[in-house]
């Protein structure tokens, strides 16, 4: 007799989103990420990945991983707090400390670990987070994991959350005030120095997740604290070594006693394999890239007015970005997800982005150009974006 499938009803929502005209297949990457890629068989413009400076095909972090996998092997062995602290993990974490212009720096396995082990280590139940309505989803879990009271607030809006805040003033427990540095889905920067004054004001720690600001904002890339010039006045930086950076892994910066103490208390970092030596030895190189070529920076941010500009200029709603990454909001999830499949076809990679990833009615294909893509390349997807918008009368024809 066969026995019923008690995960039936996974097949059946699978089902759902394919009649909804939601589901998606992952694409396969068949070369390097670079600006023009191979995805399934196919030569395309690279708008979708988070290259920002074309890092993950530098010559210089090719060769470091290299060395260092043959000099220190393919892997570690071991978590950090038994035997996989070797010296590329210390001398990683003091380059990004030095870099950001703070105290320590601890390094997690992804960006998603780093700030979702960060909050729920530092708070209790007993705490209040004030979160931004919009924050990335490793804040949101990080939130949760940590039982702390969650208060959010409309996107931006420092001064709700500073009506929060003075709500809770005799409110026991600690208090945090946590924000994304630049949003993934708009591409809008955090209203940075507003945020800073409302958690000095009220004694709250500040915490910026700074992911799609490094290596974008800032001096050499330093991110939104120095962009805004608010060096000693965030407690908590969060980074990632997986965006522009072009490899892999997270980091947290701050004082050394936060750093100590996430030692002891991150589960992530606690109970996570420490990153390859090939993959550590890259990292280094990067930042070592980003103060000695500094024009990389200053390719992207011409790229990404470029095409910012032609995607408006031809009718499209881009939203409120200021960075590079750069949404094409079109409403309804299965139009996004059409106009993606659609601009595949034509030798585009932009992905559909629906609910839950953000609201209902906004969805988008969002893009990211990058400091290596060539003005013949921006033009090419900028001519194939207006045409099938046409074609699939997102603007008029």
């Amino acid at each position: 007799m066969k026995l019923a499938d008690p995960l039936a009803y996974l097949g059946e929502q699978l089902e759902a989103w394919k009649k909804a005209g939601t589901y998606q297949r992952l694409r396969v990457l068949e070369s390097a990420s670079a600006a023009e890629s191979r995805f399934d068989g196919r030569e395309v413009i690279n708008l979708a990945s988070n290259n920002y400076l074309g890092l993950t095909t530098h010559p210089k972090l090719i060769e470091a991983a290299a060395q260092a996998a043959r000099r220190f092997g393919a892997g570690s062995g071991a978590v950090r707090t038994i035997s996989g602290t070797m010296t590329l993990h210390m001398a990683l974490e003091e380059r990004i400390a030095r870099f950001k212009n703070v105290e320590a720096c601890v390094v997690f396995q992804s960006g998603f670990a780093a700030n979702a082990g960060t909050v729920a280590a530092v708070l209790t139940p007993e705490d209040h987070i004030i979160s931004d309505e919009l924050n990335h989803a490793s804040i949101i879990d990080g939130c949760r994991l940590s039982k702390a009271r969650i208060h959010v607030f409309p996107h931006k809006d420092a001064a709700a959350a500073a009506r929060i805040l003075e709500e809770l003033a005799s409110v026991p427990g600690r208090k945090l005030l946590i924000t994304d540095g630049v949003f993934s889905m708009d591409g809008d920067i955090a209203p940075l120095p507003a945020l800073v004054e409302v958690a000095e004001k009220y004694g709250a720690i500040m915490m910026v997740d700074d992911a799609h600001s490094s290596g974008v904002l800032g001096r050499n890339g330093r991110g939104t604290i120095d962009h805004f010039n608010l060096h000693g006045r965030v407690h908590i930086q969060v980074g990632t070594l997986s965006k522009a950076i072009g490899v892999l892994g997270g980091y947290v910066c701050g004082s050394r006693n936060l750093i100590d103490f996430l030692y002891h208390r991150a589960r992530p970092f606690l109970f996570s394999t420490s990153h390859p030596p090939a993959v550590a030895a890259a990292c280094m190189a990067a930042f070592d890239v980003l103060e000695h070529e500094p024009e990389r920076i200053q390719n992207l941010w011409d790229n990404t007015k470029y095409f910012k500009q032609g995607l408006t200029s031809a009718g499209f709603n881009t939203g409120m970005s200021e960075t590079p990454i750069t949404p094409v909001i079109v409403g309804e999830a299965k139009v996004a997800h059409q106009l993606s499949a659609a601009l595949f076809e034509e030798g585009v990679l932009a992905t559909g982005i629906g609910y839950p990833t953000v609201p209902e009615g906004k969805a988008r294909v969002r893009t990211i150009v990058t400091a290596t893509h060539t003005r013949q390349e921006l033009d090419r997807a900028l001519e194939v974006f207006t045409r099938v918008g046409r074609r699939m009368a997102i603007l008029p024809g």
